[in-house]
């Protein structure tokens, strides 16, 4: 088994991306929410692969080192679905193990729902399932929050893209910081209003000094993969957010469908996500999406960067949930 994470690219879908892989055994796909990376991961890849699976984190579509389609119809999640099952194909495996935080949850999730005959098991961190169409959509979320929200700001396209592009290095480290459990705006969290003429950095406090959990060396290598992209930097992820309505319009033949295999949910108590149901109501609407939860768990002080912010809670947890998978659907 290699001990060191090794990067290449694979073409899956028809697009080019960027993953990380270490380790031999059943395939377990670790997939990255938004503005992250393959990175986002670095404390469980190793973990993972000592204890015998071959972990693969992709940079996905749009994101860093992968391939950044121009179009933003290119960015639905049947396209990102067929990413998840091209990389599968790509790698010459039949099933795999799904685990998604933020964006990637939503990936994951949909992409169970829809390829029981692939994916064995999902878990999901910080976003819980939101059947067929993966996010609520913004017709939904303007109405319960108002033309503030940040996830409707995210829908014109070029206008937060110019700002969290114009300088990463400090758009990363308010993000990560303000959306951690360290935030003092976390406790309790809230929905992210952005206020008139702002953007989302203005609800994003800066911090005095980095949390123990971040350190300059990780935002650095984020800022890294991005710069590659220009102005354009985060783009390819906005591009999904301006898709969530469309998602619905396209998923609408599966309305009722549910997550029909073994399923892990992990969140945090200071997480906005979480925030915006309750931590109660996440979990109810966990088990009603996905009937074979396993376990659904939430961290008691964490905040929106579940696996980078509470590392060793999250490995054991789903190292005793893989454990559990049969190796085949």
């Amino acid at each position: 088994m290699s001990d060191t994470v090794q990067h290449t690219f694979v073409t899956a879908n028809g697009v080019r991306l960027h993953v990380a892989e270490q380790g031999k055994g059943p395939l377990v796909v670790l997939l990255h929410g938004f503005p992250e990376s393959w990175y986002s991961w670095r404390h469980q890849i190793g973990p993972l692969a000592a204890a015998g699976y071959w972990v693969v984190a992709p940079d996905q579509r749009g994101y860093a080192r992968s391939e950044q389609p121009e179009a933003v119809g290119a960015y639905s999640l049947l396209h990102l679905a067929g990413d998840v099952i091209g990389l599968v194909e790509a790698l010459g495996e039949k099933s795999v193990v799904l685990v998604g935080h933020d964006w990637g949850a939503p990936v994951a999730w949909v992409t169970a729902m829809l390829r029981p005959d692939v994916v064995r098991a999902v878990a999901g961190l910080s976003v819980p399932p939101v059947l067929p169409g993966g996010m609520t959509p913004p017709s939904v979320t303007r109405e319960r929050f108002g033309e503030g929200f940040y996830q409707v700001g995210f829908q014109d396209p070029g206008v937060a893209d110019a700002v969290l592009a114009r300088d990463p290095e400090t758009t990363f480290r308010r993000m990560l910081f303000g959306a951690s459990g360290d935030s003092p705006s976390a406790n309790p969290p809230g929905p992210w209003i952005v206020p008139d003429g702002g953007s989302l950095l203005d609800v994003m406090p800066e911090p005095k000094s980095l949390p123990g959990w971040l350190t300059q060396d990780d935002i650095d290598v984020f800022v890294r993969d991005y710069v590659r992209h220009g102005d354009r930097a985060f783009t390819g992820g906005l591009n999904w957010y301006r898709n969530i309505e469309r998602n619905w319009e396209l998923l609408a033949a599966f309305r009722g469908r549910r997550i029909e295999m073994p399923a892990l949910y992990i969140g945090g108590d200071r997480d906005m996500v979480v925030g915006l149901r309750g931590p109660d109501a996440t979990l109810s609407a966990v088990e009603q999406a996905a009937p074979q939860l396993v376990r659904g768990v939430i961290l008691p002080g964490c905040g929106h960067w579940t696996q980078q912010e509470r590392p060793d809670e999250v490995n054991r947890e789903l190292l005793g949930f893989l454990a559990q998978q049969p190796t085949t659907p």
